[in-house]
């Protein structure tokens, strides 16, 4: 028998004894069951809340030094982007409402726009180089220092600066895998652009069936990514190979998918709502110093304010990941 044929005899062997499941077969719930304790969604989010400030100095420096690379390579996005944004909106508002829309409904519209599409222009590619490049540094250098206070150690945002940076290879490769598996829902997203400009979306069988199709693709890359995200926390172990931090992460949330799935959307739910219950209220009042102060029309609050909560939100998201695979780990022993 060929070395090749008994190391995929193995392997297959491995995979089947891993995942309880068989195609066209019935699972038995005994098989797949995998228990798992988990704090609730507002405990965990205190917890994690409560890590984040104990270790405050760290991740205050950590930001600081971030938003600083981030304004050198990127930039902060411009107030004349900013001010042209609410232009628009505000034609496009009084068009459909007549002038009836409130200033708390223009400001809720422009916190949507803005959370969505942001106030920096569409960057160079070298820019897109420097975004993706500190993404992971930062979410290195905030695993690599909560690993290490949670383990015991003072550490100095120095030694993780210096430190942390030597997983990047392993983690860049699994976020290009994650970014693979996101290829499902961009078709779906070039899919409903082609749908709604040739009217395919009036209604009738077609809609169905398109929207049928967009929501498996959707759940294809969602139930990928599930495990991926905990794979780039795999990842920043030493000694750890990409595909080998893939398959730890695949087995770690077997049988739990769904659980581990709703905590991620609760994590962007409470992102969204701490960038509503900042931002919301920072709009209003840029615009009614701009309404008695014309000068203040210059001055890029909401731009630098919006850099500042992207960077704040890496960090807590980074810390929100790694501190959720702990707890997973930790349930998975007991």
């Amino acid at each position: 028998m060929p070395a090749s044929f008994k190391k995929f005899k193995a392997w297959r062997k491995d995979f089947l004894a891993r995942h309880p499941h068989r195609s066209f077969r019935l699972s038995r719930r005994r098989d797949y069951v995998r228990p798992l304790q988990l704090p609730g969604y507002i405990a965990f989010t205190h917890f994690v809340n409560k890590t984040v400030w104990s270790n405050r100095k760290l991740l205050l420096g950590l930001a600081l030094i971030y938003l600083v690379l981030f304004a050198i390579l990127i930039g902060v996005g411009s107030q004349e982007t900013y001010s042209a944004l609410t232009d628009s909106l505000k034609e496009a508002t009084t068009s459909i409402t007549g002038g009836d829309l409130s200033q708390v409904g223009l400001a809720g519209m422009l916190f949507l726009t803005i959370a969505t599409t942001g106030v920096i222009s569409a960057p160079t590619e070298a820019q897109q180089i420097y975004i993706v490049l500190l993404g992971l540094l930062v979410w290195l250098t905030t695993v690599w220092l909560l690993r290490n206070r949670m383990a015991g150690h003072k550490v100095r945002l120095r030694d993780g600066l210096y430190n942390a940076g030597a997983p990047i290879v392993p983690l860049f490769l699994v976020s290009l895998v994650l970014i693979v598996q996101m290829i499902p829902v961009l078709l779906a997203v070039i899919g409903f652009q082609a749908a709604t400009s040739s009217g395919l979306l009036d209604g009738g069988v077609e809609a169905m069936l398109f929207w049928i199709a967009a929501g498996l693709l959707g759940l294809l890359s969602v139930f990928w990514a599930t495990s991926t995200v905990f794979a780039m926390v795999i990842a920043t172990l030493p000694g750890m190979y990409p595909m080998k931090a893939l398959r730890n992460a695949g087995d770690l949330v077997l049988g739990r998918r769904v659980r581990v799935l709703l905590r991620w959307a609760w994590m962007f739910l409470v992102i969204m709502l701490a960038w509503a219950i900042v931002l919301i209220p920072l709009i209003l009042l840029d615009q009614w110093l701009k309404s008695i102060w014309p000068a203040f029309g210059g001055v890029p609050v909401i731009p630098v304010i919006v850099s500042v909560l992207s960077t704040m939100s890496v960090i807590w998201l980074s810390s929100y990941v790694y501190l959720l695979y702990r707890k997973v780990v930790d349930g998975s022993t007991r």
